[in-house]
């Protein structure tokens, strides 16, 4: 195998051109916990399909070069074997019944200590949970461990045992081009290493059954890091919600501390995932989703609409005098002409960058229905053009300097300079001025432009992503649309009965963009609606008896104080269930950070909720408000 990698390392520079050009950020947690030699098998969940070993590769902590399985057949020819070597990929005999010959390749690198890199999950896939961990990762480990000890000569010293890193990867909006920070960070953590003592023996024994035994419990191991270190929910409207809920909290993108970034999200996603919360959770819910849906539908941010700039005075019912009215739009006019007018450093890079956005849509529009492919689609098409795009302004700007030396310094500044203000210009003022205005033409436009309710019932309703096939959903944890009250939502083991909750819907068809002047005040009407549905949930449990308690995953209920216990499933299978004390839920999001009182207070903008003939919105028939009206009352004042 070659120690140069040198088609590994200019893969791995490019890879990190790609997934810096898509992603604002990639924060690494846990880096402390990957060693600097020695074998390792890196065991990473996979729900971005070549983003994935892309991210993994360009940002894995002390630079070493990772070795991914490939077909055995493909190092047949000479050149390709080359080429596929210096990569660092490792040959595997998937049809090899002997366990030995099928991990050869495995057992070579591992013994030089070099590390390894598999996706346990055996696909890519989108699912509000983890769905699956095969059994490979931990045959490779123990099988390896076994053929070190029988064949001590052909080991490098100090590679003699291997350890298991599991690393999450949690994009926070895998499929999205970065529009917004945080909705465009990616978060890695490295699990805790798992050694292999504690199996060695059971996998050692020569009992019957017991290597698999071994196998099956390693395998238990892997998924249990990778489940703590994700954000795992039982259900699509679960997981929305609990987003949802979360962009509300956290109105600026950047407030929200990344290293708790899946901690908060799986503590909303277990509060919504609590049966009975309060009386009123499945019209809270509904708001949330509602809200979602609309977004997703305008292909806004709830950060973009909480910061834009539109005071009272842009109310076309208020009467405000003329000079301060033009005083404010103007306003939102100079930052846009400043915005266009920043030359030559903000049209040229646009427009330069403008056929990368073409195809990069074009190729998620080819997998429309697959999000999981669609960043890759977008990173893929984009790359190439620019790939031909950045040498031809390179050698377009060093020939007006007639190709000296100096001028291809120059022109290489040039080329940089430009790329990085073009990443600077997205992610600055210029989604939210467009927004600004996309929201200013809604609201002035005639009532009657706007979506009728029956017609607007479709974009209330969060789109399904249609299910994976390559997943064995005989043995995965089941999703469900809602969670049915009473059921506890520890138990994904089977889908409910019909009797007793809706069937599962069928992934949606296309859903038509309607234009979005005609949604843009049913979006802010839901906005008011939401805020005001999560502040009275918040308020409840505030005011609920200190016995009041909500579902946790068990990891975090034993992190904090809470209680974990066993139910048994449908399945007649003891499962852990966890508990926190509902108060303790809620201290724990004001201290890092939750803006409950914003849910309270107005927001700039929310005069736009109202209809253009000054009245209050009507959400009966996209939710039920008359629902919010319940309060809860402890059992003691009954």
């Amino acid at each position: 195998m070659s120690d140069a990698y040198l088609v590994h390392r200019t893969l791995r520079r490019i890879a990190g051109w790609a997934v810096v050009s898509f992603f604002t950020e990639i924060h690494v947690i846990g880096g402390e916990n990957v060693p600097k030699h020695g074998p390792i098998i890196v065991t990473a969940t996979h729900h971005n399909m070549m983003l994935d070993p892309a991210v993994l590769s360009c940002a894995f902590p002390h630079k070493r070069v990772l070795h991914y399985w490939a077909k055995a057949s493909l190092f047949g020819n000479p050149v390709v074997k080359y080429i596929l070597t210096s990569a660092g990929n490792i040959p595997v005999d998937r049809k090899a019944a002997d366990k030995r010959k099928l991990f050869h390749g495995t057992f070579h690198a591992l013994a030089r200590g070099k590390a390894v890199a598999l996706f346990p999950e055996g696909t890519s896939y989108t699912e509000p949970h983890i769905m699956q961990v095969k059994d490979g990762a931990a045959w490779a480990a123990l099988e390896y461990m076994k053929w070190a000890q029988e064949n001590p000569d052909q080991v490098r010293k100090g590679s003699e045992e291997v350890m298991i890193i599991p690393a999450a990867i949690v994009y926070t909006n895998k499929s999205k081009y970065r529009s917004q920070v945080k909705f465009h960070l990616l978060v890695r953590r490295f699990g805790q290493p798992i050694r292999m003592q504690d199996y060695m023996n059971q996998f050692m024994s020569g009992e019957e059954g017991a290597p698999r035994a071994a196998v099956k419990r390693l395998t238990a191991a892997i998924e249990k890091e990778l489940t703590q270190t994700t954000i795992n929910a039982p259900d699509w409207d679960t997981l929305y919600a609990a987003r949802m809920a979360r962009d509300l909290l956290w109105p600026d993108e950047r407030s929200i501390n990344l290293d708790e970034f899946v901690t908060i999200s799986q503590t909303l996603v277990d509060l919504f995932s609590t049966p009975d919360l309060v009386p009123n959770i499945n019209a809270i819910r509904r708001h949330l989703l509602t809200y979602y849906s609309l977004l997703e539908s305008t292909h806004l941010t709830n950060a973009v609409l909480s910061s834009l700039p539109l005071p009272a005075t842009l109310d076309p019912r208020q009467p405000v005098p003329l000079p301060s009215r033009l005083l404010t739009l103007s306003i939102l006019v100079r930052d846009t002409i400043a915005l266009i007018l920043r030359l030559p450093f903000s049209f040229l890079p646009l427009v330069l960058h403008a056929p990368a956005y073409v195809m990069g849509r074009f190729g998620a529009r080819l997998v429309e229905d697959e999000e999981e492919t669609q960043a890759q689609n977008k990173v893929v098409f984009g790359l190439l053009l620019m790939l031909m795009v950045y040498p031809a302004a390179f050698f377009f700007v060093w020939a007006f300097l007639w190709y000296t030396p100096v001028g291809a310094l120059v022109a290489l500044s040039f080329v940089f300079v430009f790329a990085m203000y073009h990443n600077f210009l997205i992610n600055g003022t210029a989604k939210r001025l467009v927004a600004a205005w996309r929201v200013l033409v809604g609201v002035w436009a005639p009532k009657r432009w706007d979506m009728s309710l029956s017609a607007l019932a479709q974009y209330t309703v969060p789109r399904i992503p249609p299910e994976n096939p390559w997943i064995d959903r005989s043995k995965a944890k089941s999703k469900s649309r809602p969670v049915t009250p009473g059921i506890p939502v520890s138990d994904f083991s089977s889908p409910p009965s019909s009797s007793s909750s809706p069937a599962t819907p069928q992934a949606e068809g296309k859903r038509r963009r309607p234009p979005s002047r005609r949604l843009i005040r049913h979006v802010l009407c839901a906005r008011v609606e939401a805020a005001k549905a999560l502040a009275s949930l918040f308020t409840q449990l505030e005011r609920a008896p200190d016995g009041k308690r909500v579902f946790a995953t068990v990891h975090l209920a034993r992190g904090f104080g809470g209680r974990s216990t066993c139910l048994k499933s449908r399945a007649r299978r003891m499962r852990p269930t966890g508990w926190r004390n509902a108060r303790e839920v809620v201290s724990f999001l004001r201290a890092r950070g939750a803006k409950f009182r914003a849910l309270e207070s107005p927001a700039e903008g929310d005069w736009a909720a109202l209809s253009s003939d000054g009245e209050g919105y009507d959400s009966e028939g996209v939710s039920s408000s008359r629902e919010d009206d319940i309060v809860w009352v402890p059992p003691s004042q009954h």
